[in-house]
């Protein structure tokens, strides 16, 4: 008898110990943890409608989903900015047309409130302190560095611009962001 009550208590304590254990942390896709990409940021210079440099923006694949731009800028107005990837690589200054459209590879219309939208290049207002200046990391779901749906570069490169005004997130075709006033380029040459 005395042996069996031994054994009891072995076997619970086991079962307690192992209650008591860290769970095992298994990445699975329903669980959406992916290990955080090893590959170094892509940086390249937001400049202003004068060409001058404002700061920069890392571009790297999101451990989550899509990708993460890293804004870092002084010198912009302060307040709410519509921001959005643009479809070709050139930022030509003083008005940043040679950017292009924004990027649609859905053919959507503009803006996260509009039922027929969004495009895959829309993305949240940027928020400038009074000091002009932003740090700032934007996630970008909808686009893949170089797999996906929307891979986010092709032969034209991509362009981020940064608007005047907030984005009211329905109007087309920029949600009556006003005019560009900064622009950062990227180029196929940039990706490795």
């Amino acid at each position: 008898m005395r042996i069996l009550g031994w054994m009891i208590m072995i076997s619970m304590s086991l079962v307690v110990s192992a209650c008591n254990a860290p769970p095992k942390k298994e990445i699975t896709e329903e669980s959406h943890e992916v290990a955080a990409p090893n590959a170094a940021p892509i940086v390249t210079s937001l400049i202003n409608e004068s060409g001058q440099k404002l700061g920069t923006i890392e571009l790297k694949e999101s451990a989550t989903s899509g990708l993460d731009l890293h804004v870092k800028a002084k010198g912009l107005p302060p307040g709410p900015h519509g921001f959005h990837i643009h479809e070709t690589g050139k930022c030509e200054t003083p008005d940043f047309e040679t950017a292009g459209a924004h990027f649609n590879p859905t053919h959507r219309e503009h803006g996260f409130d509009n039922p027929k939208g969004h495009h895959a290049g829309d993305m949240p207002n940027l928020q400038v302190g009074a000091d002009g200046q932003i740090d700032v990391v934007v996630n970008v779901p909808d686009v893949m560095l170089k797999k996906g749906t929307h891979p986010f570069m092709d032969q034209n490169g991509r362009s981020f611009v940064i608007h005047a005004e907030a984005d009211d997130y329905l109007s087309n075709p920029s949600g009556n962001s006003g005019k560009r006033i900064a622009c950062a380029a990227m180029t196929k040459e940039m990706i490795k």
